[in-house]
């Protein structure tokens, strides 16, 4: 399976599966979402390009904005004279649902403009699903990242 699939394999069944919400995982990364996982993929992938952005130009700022947050050290910063951001670490790790070698922290962080009340919030493995999947979450799912929003939030 490529970086970017273009159709619904029986490897991304597996991926796709593995996303659902379950007992041990109430909300998944899909969400409410219903779509196949092709279809999220290839709607997110449609909407990044008409806003003339890339995977890797997202997940570059994404980890620039984690970096000036974490420098707070828990506490809530100042970047950009713009965004207020706060990171949060958790215990453990979390794995890629692509099974990737490697875990990812447990970072969330949680990002609001100060001349709106538009707001962002991600993890690390948020910023990895993106670069190396183009995978945004689907609707429903806490860490969902509307590529609409991060261009209105972040670009503009």
């Amino acid at each position: 399976m490529g970086k970017y699939p273009v159709y619904q394999s029986p490897d991304l069944d597996q991926v796709e599966a593995r996303m659902r919400p379950s007992p041990d995982f109430r909300h998944g990364y899909l969400g409410r979402d219903q779509r196949r996982l092709i279809q999220i993929l290839t709607a997110g992938e449609a909407r990044v390009r008409a806003l003339g952005l890339s995977h890797e130009a997202i997940a570059d700022r994404l980890d620039q904005l984690t970096l000036g947050a974490q420098s707070g050290y828990g506490e809530t910063v100042l970047l950009e004279q713009k965004y207020i951001v706060t990171a949060t670490v958790a215990r453990g790790k979390i794995p890629c649902p692509w099974d990737h070698p490697g875990l990812y922290r447990k970072t969330h962080i949680d990002l609001r403009r100060t001349d709106s009340d538009d707001r962002l919030v991600w993890t690390d493995l948020s910023i990895h699903l993106i670069r190396e999947h183009g995978f945004y979450q689907g609707e429903g799912s806490p860490y969902r990242l509307d590529p609409e929003a991060i261009h209105r939030v972040l670009f503009r």
